[in-house]
């Protein structure tokens, strides 16, 4: 059962993305930090962690997931940098994701040879 509602809300967090890209004049890459600012406010707010735990996976969907790692580095540098802590915070924490994400793009386009869209 926590598998279908996972699926769900997942579905439903791709479904209105979907809505915006057809309905709206946003452009993806808006699309994309939008859903990033949005799971770092929910996580902010305290509500990102809750929803996860109630519906587990569907909530964490990549972008939405990223905004929840960066504001908790941020939160755990405050705590103990202070204030340089809202610098540094989301770097140190997303830099592992991040640089999987670039070595293995590169990985991907030394292999794959891709060529530009005309």
């Amino acid at each position: 059962m926590d598998y279908i509602i996972a699926f769900l809300v997942g579905g439903v967090v791709c479904a209105l993305v979907q809505i915006l890209m057809e309905k709206t004049k946003l452009m993806p890459g808006r699309i994309m930090v939008l859903l990033v600012v949005s799971g770092a406010i929910l996580s902010f707010v305290g509500v990102f962690e809750p929803l996860k735990e109630a519906v587990g996976a569907g909530v964490s969907v990549p972008l939405l997931g990223f905004g929840h790692i960066l504001m908790k580095g941020v939160k755990e540098a405050i705590d103990q940098e202070g204030f340089m802590g809202l610098f540094t915070g989301g770097f140190k924490a997303a830099a592992v994701g991040c640089s999987a994400a670039l070595i293995f793009g590169l990985l991907a386009a030394f292999l794959f040879k891709p060529k530009l869209k005309r």
